[in-house]
């Protein structure tokens, strides 16, 4: 297969490049939109995917590196429920379009890891609806935070003792708000309305998205499918069972129902039937086009395999490998990446002392580079403040990665 041409259909598909139409899945199938000016956080998160939220900037740069959106109408969006940060895909945490609300809850359900250790500890089903009933009525009429919430349900909630803080879990709180939001009875917003600072209060959400949601579990996987090879197909079954966090016979099950076809008759990549001619027309834009995203951005964590966005050097680069835990495999960014028409050529940090991005390209001597990082330095300087990956992601932390591309931009 041509890895520019993949990488390019991915590139346009995405949202990248100024593309002026492009396909979108719904509940009913997929139908083509047009992308005029002025897009909402929730059109360009239903073409590129739901956005990975880990407490840091992710979100704001999706929508800012391909709608040129701003942190204040991207917290429109979530204040008006436009958009929403909920338990989702394998049970982690995305910031999700209005439109998906309750299949995002739906796939997420089973994967609620704070009421298996619970219940390994001793805590009953009883107790948490006991606990979770005591909640609701709590937040009947008004929006609580964590403390206020403790003190409202009394000796409902009771601590989990020294086994549980060596699980990670030191109360039964977090197990009820869990399987609420998991439901749909309560929804999480942020204290002070932004997506990157994990400061939360609670609320109960009415009407519940979950409903008039009439899909099975099964039936909800099969949509989520649909979704996925949307957003970054061409990809492999397997590749889907591990965003969906499906096992491999129940991944397989999701995606049978859906149109699907081999793109290369030797390979394991699918993408929708209807797409296959539009992909082999792609063309590779001749002109770079430069975007800075964050390290769990879609356009890479969707597939989990950035060798697939990078040329021959960019495989060898040293960088790429710098955060612990990333390997061979490159499953794991060592920074932000920088992105030409699909291909990775660099990575970026936020040096919060200096006011200004660190960046190292590896694969690519355009000028036009320089115009890219200005722009989004100017996005984070005056209207985030800082880029932090995930929560626990601090200027002191990144600082040798800081150092480790400046050295590497000398070269």
């Amino acid at each position: 297969m041509d890895e520019a041409k993949r990488r390019a259909w991915w590139w346009q598909r995405q949202g990248f490049g100024g593309q002026a139409s492009g396909p979108r899945a719904d509940s009913t199938g997929p139908r083509p939109v047009s992308r005029p000016p002025g897009l909402r956080p929730s059109e360009v998160l239903e073409r590129a995917g739901w956005a990975r939220s880990v407490g840091g900037c992710g979100p704001y740069l999706t929508v800012f590196a391909r709608a040129g959106i701003s942190r204040e109408a991207m917290d429109h969006a979530v204040a008006k429920l436009d958009v929403h940060e909920l338990p989702s895909a394998r049970g982690c945490t995305y910031v999700v379009p209005s439109r998906d609300f309750a299949l995002a809850l739906k796939v997420g359900q089973a994967f609620d890891s704070e009421l298996a250790t619970a219940r390994k500890l001793g805590v009953t089903d009883k107790e948490i609806d006991r606990l979770c009933s005591k909640v609701v009525a709590a937040l009947d009429k008004q929006e609580l935070g964590p403390d206020e919430l403790r003190d409202a349900v009394g000796d409902a909630a009771r601590s989990l003792g020294p086994e549980g803080k060596k699980k990670g879990l030191t109360t039964t709180m977090p197990v009820a708000l869990g399987k609420l939001q998991s439901e749909g009875e309560i929804r999480r917003v942020p204290s002070n309305g932004r997506l990157d600072q994990q400061r939360y209060r609670y609320v109960l959400w009415r009407p519940n998205p979950l409903a008039k949601f009439k899909l099975s579990a099964e039936e909800a996987y099969t949509e989520l499918a649909r979704r996925y090879f949307e957003w970054i197909g061409p990809a492999t079954c397997a590749e889907f069972q591990w965003f969906s966090g499906l096992g491999v016979k129940a991944a397989k099950a999701a995606i049978a129902p859906l149109d699907l076809v081999r793109v290369d008759p030797d390979g394991e990549e699918l993408m929708p039937k209807k797409d296959v001619d539009a992909f082999h027309a792609t063309r590779v834009p001749s002109k770079a086009d430069f975007a800075l995203v964050g390290g769990f951005d879609s356009v890479v964590l969707l597939r989990r395999d950035f060798s697939a966005l990078l040329d021959a050097d960019g495989k060898r680069e040293k960088l790429l490998t710098q955060r612990e835990g990333a390997g061979a495999s490159l499953s794991d960014l060592a920074s932000h990446a920088i992105l030409d028409r699909g291909r990775l050529v660099g990575l970026w940090e936020f040096d919060e002392a200096a006011g200004s991005i660190a960046y190292a390209a590896f694969g690519t001597k355009d000028k036009g580079l320089k115009a890219a990082v200005e722009r989004t330095e100017a996005f984070v300087k005056e209207q985030l403040g800082d880029a932090r990956a995930f929560s626990l992601d601090s200027p002191k932390s990144r600082a040798p990665r800081i150092e480790a591309l400046r050295r590497a931009a000398k070269r």
